[in-house]
């Protein structure tokens, strides 16, 4: 599970963090940029599968940009989002962060090892390989619509591992 979702999200943080930080000038502010773009790109892929993690998650930071920046000319402030910034800022996450992001993901590969091989092989397939349920299902020797059910009870049971509540 080196190459999951979760692990190329985690590798582009730092790097998020600077682009927002240059953008906001401020640390705290672009950590809950960084954070809301975390919850909505996994948010997004638990409906469809991503191809790439990393633009999705700065596309979606951009976006939450430009949404703040409305929001602050409208509330009348007129700060600009490119501004340069002319301090350092520590780029690392904090302790408790890295602790409950490593929690998180020790949780989903419990979670994985816990199914049965095709279920989570066939989540692996779609959600880190990219592959369709069609090639899936010729891989793992089963029908497609065997392939859609070892996924969704693999997302069940990512998802009842995790806490979060289900639709």
């Amino acid at each position: 599970m080196a190459n999951s979702l979760i692990e190329e999200l985690l590798a582009a943080y730092n790097d998020l963090m600077r682009f927002l930080a240059r953008r906001l000038g401020n640390a705290d502010d672009a950590a809950d940029v960084a954070q809301s773009s975390f919850e909505r790109v996994y948010a997004h892929s638990l409906a469809e599968t991503i191809t790439s993690p990393r633009a999705l998650l700065f596309r979606t930071a951009q976006n939450l940009l430009i949404d703040l920046h409305r929001g602050e000319r409208r509330r009348g402030k007129h700060a600009t989002l490119d501004e340069a910034t002319d301090f350092v800022v520590d780029l690392r996450p904090l302790p408790e962060q890295e602790l409950a992001m490593r929690q998180q993901l020790a949780i989903l590969q419990t979670a994985l090892e816990e199914l049965p091989p095709n279920c989570s092989a066939a989540l692996l397939l779609n959600r880190i390989e990219g592959l369709s349920h069609a090639e899936i299902a010729e891989k793992l020797g089963v029908s497609a619509s065997m392939v859609s059910k070892y996924i969704m009870q693999a997302l069940r049971q990512c998802i009842r591992r995790l806490g979060m509540p289900h639709r």
